[in-house]
C-alpha cells in the first residue's frame, strides 16, 4: 500500500464543513481520510474504460425475454442497462464496450453510439453466448492495455466506483478486485471468503452453516489488463465464476471489496417484482 506522510494545512471553513459531511465513519473514517479521497478522485482516476456483459439469453426471465433482451427490461421507466451505463458515466468512465448476442439489434438500436447518455459505446457481437469468461475474452481486442471495470448488465447497484477503483489500483498485488455484497442465503450465488481483503475461497454451492460466508460477487469487478493471461480460449462456454476466479484465487491475485448499499441481481421475475417496488436511485 502507498506510504503516507503527515502534513499541516490551512483550509476555508466552509470547505471544511463540506468535507466533514462526507464522513460516515465507515467508508470515510475521518477528516484525513476524507481529504485523501477527495484529492485522489480529482487527481488519480486513470481508468476510463469498462466492459458490460449483455450477451445472455435471459432464460430465467422468460417469457419476457423471448421478445425483449433482458438489458432492455424497464425499471421505473428506464431500461435496466441504462442504470449501469449512467453509473459508469457519473464516475468518469465513458468508453464502454457492451458484449451482445441475444436480440443484439434491439440493444444497439436503443442505445446507439451512447452519445445521448454522454458516453462512447462499442458493441462486441457474439454469434452465440460463450459464458461470462468467453464474453470478456471477446472484448479483449477492443480494450486499451490498461485497467478496466467489468459490469454485468442485469445487476442494479449503488456503489462508489471511484473509491472502488482507487482501492483496486492501490493494491499492486491485485489482478482483480470484486465488489462484494452480503445476502442471507448465498447458495444461489456462491460464497466468497476473505482473509483481510484477499479472497481465499469460492464456494459455488455452499452448505449453509453458522460459519458460511454471506459475501457474494455483485457482478461488478475491476481488473488489471493482465487478467487476460488467466483466460484461455475454450471450445465450451467459459465462466468467470467457475473457471477464472478460482485460478486467480489460487494464485493469490484476487481481492474483495465489500459494500453495503443497494444491490439487486435481476435474474428472475420474483426479483424483478422486488426491484419495481424497492429500487431507488
Amino acid at each position: 500500500m502507498p506510504q503516507r506522510e503527515r502534513i499541516t494545512i490551512t483550509i476555508r471553513e466552509d470547505l471544511l464543513h463540506s468535507l466533514d459531511r462526507t464522513i460516515d465513519h465507515q467508508r470515510i473514517r475521518n477528516r484525513s481520510h476524507a481529504l485523501e479521497v477527495v484529492l485522489a478522485r480529482a487527481l488519480h482516476n486513470d481508468t476510463h474504460q469498462a466492459v458490460i456483459l449483455a450477451s445472455g439469453q435471459g432464460v430465467k426471465m422468460r417469457p419476457f425475454t423471448y421478445e425483449i433482451p433482458k438489458p432492455l427490461i424497464p425499471v421505473n421507466g428506464k431500461p435496466l442497462l441504462e442504470y449501469g451505463i449512467v453509473l459508469l458515466r457519473n464516475h468518469g468512465i465513458k468508453n464502454i464496450l457492451i458484449t451482445v448476442s441475444h436480440l443484439a439489434h434491439k440493444i444497439e438500436q436503443h442505445f446507439g453510439d451512447g452519445s445521448n447518455l454522454g458516453v462512447n459505446i462499442t458493441y462486441v457481437k457474439e454469434r452465440k453466448p460463450t459464458g461470462t469468461g468467453g464474453a470478456l475474452l471477446a472484448a479483449h481486442p477492443h480494450l486499451e492495455p490498461s485497467p478496466f471495470l467489468l459490469l454485468y448488465s442485469d445487476v442494479l447497484l449503488n456503489l462508489d466506483l471511484t473509491e472502488f477503483l482507487q482501492f483496486h489500483l492501490a493494491n499492486k498485488a491485485a489482478v482483480g478486485t470484486l465488489a462484494l455484497t452480503s445476502v442471507v442465503d448465498p447458495s444461489a450465488f456462491g460464497a466468497v471468503k476473505l482473509r483481510g481483503s484477499r479472497i481465499v475461497e469460492f464456494s459455488e454451492k455452499p452448505v449453509i452453516a453458522n460459519d458460511t460466508s454471506r459475501l457474494v460477487f455483485s457482478g461488478c469487478a475491476a481488473f488489471d489488463y493482465s487478467v487476460f493471461n488467466f483466460i484461455k480460449k475454450q471450445t465450451r462456454p467459459l465462466s468467470l465464476e467457475k473457471d477464472i476466479f478460482p485460478e486467480l484465487t489460487q494464485s493469490g491475485r484476487l481481492f474483495g471489496y465489500p459494500f453495503e448499499d443497494q444491490w439487486f441481481d435481476v435474474s428472475t421475475p420474483e426479483v424483478y417484482d422486488q426491484v419495481i417496488k424497492q429500487w431507488r436511485t
